[in-house]
């Protein structure tokens, strides 16, 4: 019965802690999800459906502060958008999803705690690179359950494409077409959403708002990253060994 409460309420703390930064949280959800237990079944189509509503919200807030360039979002999402829909269609064992789970959350560990240092100036994205890099983070995206902009952003910081909250305003949208097209994906398959849905969607929405607010006008959430950094490490241990 405690897990019931519990859930609810750390799935609304990762939401305000990942659309502080412009991301959608799936890789914190599973986390979450992966130490309670719940079947990979439900873990992917859970994701996506919270990345959706969360990623959304944190595009909208950065949007309105002024950071958003589509010149930097559209070559990687032309490439991701349908890989995402074929990896979430493809046949995955359940020990192959935890252990390419497991190597996700370890680079969402990496993205937390090491921070790209923001370059002086944006240098000119190169189309070939930005389509290969959006196809190959869109077809992982469809086949775990996350939206890539965990991957994307350090990507885009640290080849000096991008500032912070820039990328974080690219991210956001990345992440929500991601989720939404592996969701059709997995629509397509005859997917049925986990029961507790409503609560967790409740608590995400309420915490990606608060924390895309802050994230977009406010603060930097340094010291909490470092204990989402915790979480997730947590739930990578708890992969390899069950």
């Amino acid at each position: 019965m405690m897990q019931e409460y519990w859930q609810p309420l750390l799935i609304g703390i990762m939401a305000f802690l990942y659309a502080s930064v412009g991301h959608g949280g799936a890789s914190g959800y599973l986390a979450l999800m992966a130490i309670f237990g719940t079947s990979p079944a439900l873990m992917k189509s859970s994701a996506l459906i919270l990345n959706v509503f969360v990623s959304l919200v944190a595009f909208i807030q950065y949007y309105r502060a002024g950071h958003f360039r589509w010149n930097l979002f559209w070559p990687f999402a032309l490439a991701s958008i349908p890989l995402s829909y074929i990896g979430a269609t493809l046949p995955i064992t359940d020990s192959l999803y935890k252990k390419l789970l497991a190597v996700a959350l370890a680079i969402a560990i990496a993205r937390m705690l090491f921070q790209p240092v923001e370059k002086a100036e944006n240098k000119p994205v190169p189309l070939m690179g930005a389509l290969a890099i959006g196809a190959v983070i869109g077809l992982l995206s469809g086949m775990l359950g996350i939206g890539g902009g965990i991957v994307l952003s350090p990507v885009i910081l640290l080849l000096g494409w991008g500032r912070v909250k820039e990328t974080a305003a690219v991210s956001a949208l990345f992440i929500f077409v991601n989720s939404m097209s592996g969701l059709y994906g997995l629509f397509q398959k005859g997917f049925e959403p986990n029961g507790q849905l409503t609560s967790w969607l409740v608590a995400a929405l309420v915490g990606g708002f608060v924390g895309a607010y802050q994230g977009s006008f406010k603060f930097n959430l340094q010291t909490l990253r470092y204990i989402l950094a915790s979480v997730l490490l947590i739930a990578v241990a708890k992969l390899y060994l069950t």
